[in-house]
């Protein structure tokens, strides 16, 4: 079954405009969940908001937001006066800058999501402004309202299709200098800089995200079948304890050279064995819903 779209709307660069249709590129839905039980009873529990200083419940139409003044006081928002402060949409993806795609910083990026055309009329203006971005290498910066907020979205072409990209604004993102700050300013060289390179060298490889498990998980895949069957749980064995070593001494047996120097610069990588790929471990994520049914 297609999935559903949570978007449509209009992609406009100048006088072009093709309709189009957004998906979420990336959830968390599949994840485990729990609720919260009633140890006594087994039922599940809810939540209920209480007043601090009374402690009596607080019913649904008697809860209000409100904006912390300090002191204690608030300055309280009636729901109407919020939604009239949410921006009107006109469903266009109005594009505004086109910009180098290596030239938006990572921190940026906030939630990915795939943008494809609403309807085959749409294919031919779709295809058009792809394979412009492709050809310029560029990525197209444009300002929507999504889900009750004005959003500025980064679109880059992908495979047959655009992936679209919210953008954190300026005020959302930490300086790196804050996090940075007390690093102190050293120059590596030497035999240690020659040994990290062979390091990386030797260790070269290609992103797949297939290869990568989620093992926190695979665990709890694990815990919830072994308590439906009956079965003990095995306890993680405790992880030892780094100990503080010699960076050098490191370095060469990362390397693989014990206490010999450092490798030539015109050291070959070592090939892998031909055909030999990474074997790939996936988590049963399902089972337990499967058995708890």
């Amino acid at each position: 079954m297609a999935p559903r779209a949570n978007w449509k709307g209009h992609l406009r660069i100048g006088e072009v405009s093709c309709p189009v249709k957004l998906y979420t590129a990336a959830s968390t839905s599949d994840r485990i969940a729990f609720h919260t039980i009633n140890r006594k009873t087994g039922n599940r529990v809810r939540r209920v908001f209480v007043d601090i200083s009374t402690q009596k419940p607080v019913e649904s139409d008697d809860q209000v937001k409100g904006y912390d003044v300090g002191g204690n006081e608030y300055v309280m928002l009636e729901p109407d006066e919020i939604a009239a402060a949410v921006p009107e949409s006109d469903k266009t993806l109005d594009v505004s800058a086109f910009v180098p795609c290596d030239q938006v910083d990572e921190v940026y990026i906030d939630k990915p999501y795939y943008l494809a055309p609403d309807g085959s009329h749409a294919e031919e203006a779709y295809g058009l402004i792809r394979e412009g971005l492709r050809k310029k290498s560029v990525a197209a910066l444009a300002e929507t309202v999504l889900f009750r907020r004005v959003r500025t979205v980064l679109i880059r072409p992908q495979g047959d299709g655009l992936v679209a990209a919210t953008l954190n604004f300026d005020y959302e993102v930490r300086s790196a200098a804050e996090a940075f700050e007390e690093i102190p300013k050293l120059t590596i060289k030497g035999e240690m800089l020659e040994l990290a390179r062979h390091i990386i060298k030797t260790k070269a490889g290609h992103f797949d995200p297939a290869d990568f498990e989620d093992r926190y998980e695979a665990a709890l895949a694990d815990l919830v079948n072994a308590k439906l069957e009956g079965k003990p749980i095995s306890r993680p064995k405790p992880r030892r304890e780094e100990k503080v070593v010699d960076l050098m001494a490191a370095l060469r047996e990362s390397a693989g050279l014990g206490g010999d120097k450092a490798p030539a610069k015109k050291t070959a990588a070592k090939k892998p064995a031909a055909g030999k790929t990474a074997t790939k471990k996936t988590a049963t994520k399902s089972e337990p819903r499967k058995k708890a049914s």
